[in-house]
């Protein structure tokens, strides 16, 4: 399998923006809901646009939920946007009683996601969102690994998911590294590269970081299986259970909290079908702070440097 490149950094948010923009142009009934912020979330291209398909209703998030389930039952496909700690944890209620009770198409926009924000900080770094919305009944939760997925995952939402979607992005520039023809199937896996030695589950950004993390242990002699899961709910149940089978040792990777995020969400399937040590790389109950983006990453043990410790550990243990 060829080894993926850096094509150029670039922000998930921007590949959010791209994809909004062209589904917008395919389906008239795309409409955007912003909350007095539309630049910082990828959502000024179709606001430029469609200026009469796009609605600022200003810092009222909680209100932006309910006109979007409204717009949802009219027959309009809502997307509304705005950073992941308002977006999925400050409208909590309104969107698991009028967005997933009733079972709705409303794509929801989660930016600023993970440490990498950088100066923002604690306040605005969405750490607890993937475990927030996964447990919400009907929700698809998507979490793209670079700009052009980023593109693809909003298209998809539009087009594969009848329910309520969730999908988060970051603000930083990061490797863009993935193709438009590599598609995007909502709740399947992909496989970035080959390895029985052990598999290296990674979502986001965290996802280029477990490739440089396998090109080092190739270096070794180790060959590391690397799964991208952008699809967090529903997660891809059989490939997990395959590389737990075939490697006998995992590590996840993830720009969030571990607990409830996807090292638990691998946990839950691993644990039930095929159990095989883990270790897991994120936040370890904390909040973010306010600094340059990589220094955080840094600090908070997210790096390709870390997921190698933490293969060598599961590593460890597997021959225990």
């Amino acid at each position: 399998m060829a080894k993926l490149v850096n094509r150029g950094n670039k922000a998930t948010k921007a590949g959010f923006g791209e994809g909004l923009l062209e589904a917008g142009i395919a389906n008239s009934k795309v409409v955007a809901i912003g909350a007095d912020i539309t630049a910082s979330v990828g959502v000024d291209l179709f606001a430029s646009k469609f200026p009469g398909r796009f609605i600022s209703l200003g810092i009222a998030e909680q209100n932006c939920v309910g006109v979007a389930a409204g717009l949802a039952l009219s027959g309009k496909i809502p997307v509304f946007a705005t950073y992941g700690v308002f977006s999925a944890l400050r409208t909590t209620d309104q969107v698991r009683i009028s967005l997933c009770y009733n079972n709705l198409h409303v794509l929801i926009g989660g930016a600023h996601a993970g440490v990498s924000v950088g100066p923002d900080g604690a306040t605005h770094q969405a750490l607890e969102d993937i475990a927030v919305m996964r447990v919400l009944p009907n929700m698809t939760v998507l979490s793209p690994c670079d700009a052009t997925q980023a593109r693809l995952s909003v298209l998809a939402a539009v087009e594969q998911c009848p329910g309520p979607v969730y999908l988060r992005f970051g603000r930083e520039a990061m490797p863009d590294f993935t193709t438009l023809d590599m598609g995007f199937n909502i709740g399947r896996a992909q496989l970035l590269q080959e390895g029985n030695d052990l598999a290296i589950i990674a979502t986001g950004h965290m996802t280029w970081e477990a490739l440089q993390a396998a090109y080092e242990l190739e270096k070794e002699g180790i060959m590391a299986r690397v799964l991208n899961i952008h699809t967090i709910k529903p997660i891809d149940e059989n490939v997990l259970v395959e590389a737990a089978r075939d490697c006998g040792a995992l590590v996840t990777a993830e720009e969030h909290q571990v607990a409830g995020g996807l090292g638990s969400a691998v946990s839950e399937v691993i644990s039930k079908n095929q159990p095989v040590p883990i270790e897991f790389v994120g936040m370890n109950d904390r909040f973010g702070e306010s600094g340059p983006p990589r220094e955080l990453m840094v600090k908070f043990g997210l790096t390709a440097e870390d997921i190698v410790r933490a293969c060598r550990k599961a590593l460890e243990r597997k021959r225990k």
